[in-house]
């Protein structure tokens, strides 16, 4: 990373700290203002990475990620209703197996090994 980009990424720092600050400095009654000082300095500091390698990065990155998920074959309805039902079913049949579980070895060490009943 060149020089010039972290010195325009430790202006972005400052423009992001700029806009909390003004949110604190800002009186509580301005309710629209504390907001948009934040807002302001998040999209002054994104103005400015913008024009880094970094930045220009993220953009590609962030542009192949949107094209890769438009990619994807979302399940209709139907299949999300049934993939949803076999979920439930494989959860009923495992809490079923895991309460036989416990209780075989509730059973076997208190009542057999411990002798212990009731």
């Amino acid at each position: 990373m060149e020089s010039i980009d972290k010195v325009k990424i430790g202006l972005a720092l400052l423009l992001v700290a700029a806009g909390v600050t003004g949110f604190y400095l800002l009186p509580a009654s301005s309710d629209f203002l504390r907001p948009l000082s934040v807002l302001a300095g998040v999209l002054a500091a994104a103005g400015v990475l913008w024009f880094t390698l970094p930045g220009r990065q993220f953009v590609d990155y962030a542009r192949d990620s949107v094209k890769e998920a438009q990619k994807v074959v979302w399940p209709n309805k139907k299949e999300t209703w049934q993939l949803t039902g076999i979920v439930f079913l494989f959860v009923g049949i495992l809490a079923l197996f895991m309460w036989l579980v416990d209780s075989g070895l509730a059973y076997l060490f208190y009542d057999v090994v411990l002798g212990r009943h009731g």
